[in-house]
């Protein structure tokens, strides 16, 4: 019985100190469960933790915010049920999924539905939650709208048109040009940001209306065009960037009279992250929410964890590690 531990911030992504010490089963107390961990998610925002990015981020601790596991300790009703879920405090500020064993709350617990597989399970966490809470605060697309998705084959951007084709809306999506589609994505159509006359298709896509909501999953490289191609009390989501100095046009923003909303899933412990999770299960097990046919990630085992964050913050993307039978 294996966890990871990070001791302290480290340097670089190169220098990543990611040590495993043997794990002893923990005691849950009245309120709490256990949760042997199957698969575990390593995310960007698991690696940005690890290097320091996020104040709020405890040492030591074992990391790891995603996971899929069964049940071993808790209400009788719960044992042996197959469980998965996220937390913005879950490898944070208490110790995380990188482990044989993950201490939950009870209110915390969501089954696993079976439509899901387990490599689904454990890496759909954090970019479908991101996308719920962007949603939550914006307000959900309505049957017919046309919305648009900025970084559209990013993980979040898949999740987000997801969401909202289960809410019926036309999703549009921008990537960049060296990206390639996603196969199986839902975006009704797909256009490259380097496009010279984007922002003129862009306008036709919505019959010179704009559009009411644009989901920015990446910040900086695309603001400027959110600006010209955004409606009249338009909105937009942001959940990170590029660049953090962003200069605007701030005359466009008001004259517009447009919302930004900001999303920091950290905020959000696993109680709060799993109860918003839990509005998609019905939606899975239905097969409405359509799950992209993703190349699945590389598949880690908890010694080879250091390699598997430094390829995150390299290339992006969720690695999986492997970390016990189902």
């Amino acid at each position: 019985m294996k966890a990871l531990q990070l001791v302290q911030p480290s340097a670089s992504p190169d220098a990543i100190q990611v040590s495993t010490f043997t794990q002893q089963m923990p005691t849950c107390g009245p309120t709490e469960a256990v949760v042997r961990v199957i698969m575990a998610a390593v995310n960007p925002s698991d690696v940005k933790a690890s290097l320091g990015h996020m104040p709020q981020a405890v040492f030591p601790r074992t990391p790891g915010r995603d996971y899929v596991g069964i049940v071993e300790q808790g209400p009788k009703a719960w044992l042996g049920k197959t469980v998965f879920g996220s937390g913005g405090d879950v490898g944070i500020t208490r110790d995380g999924s990188h482990a044989t064993y993950l201490v939950l709350p009870q209110r915390a617990l969501l089954e696993k539905p079976e439509a899901l597989t387990l490599n689904q399970a454990a890496c759909m966490g954090v970019p479908y939650l991101t996308a719920l809470d962007g949603f939550a605060k914006a307000g959900f697309p309505q049957p017919g709208e046309t919305i648009l998705i900025g970084g559209a084959m990013g993980k979040v951007g898949l999740a987000a048109a997801a969401i909202a084709k289960v809410y019926g809306a036309r999703v549009i999506g921008i990537k960049r040009k060296n990206t390639a589609a996603v196969p199986s994505h839902v975006c009704d159509v797909l256009y490259d940001l380097e496009d010279p006359e984007l922002a003129v298709k862009l306008m036709a896509e919505t019959q010179q209306k704009g559009f009411p909501l644009f989901y920015n999953t990446v910040g900086s490289p695309y603001l400027a065009l959110s600006l010209d191609v955004l409606a009249h009390k338009g909105k937009q989501i942001l959940i990170s960037t590029l660049a953090r100095d962003c200069p605007f046009d701030i005359f466009k923003f008001f004259r517009k009279e447009m919302t930004f909303y900001g999303v920091d899933t950290l905020k959000k412990d696993t109680v709060a992250s799993n109860q918003m999770l839990a509005q998609l299960v019905p939606h899975i097990a239905s097969g409405r929410l359509r799950l992209p046919q993703e190349d699945m990630p590389k598949i880690y085992t908890l010694d080879q964890a250091a390699e598997a964050f430094q390829q995150v913050f390299v290339k992006g993307g969720i690695g999986l590690l492997q970390i016990s039978t189902p």
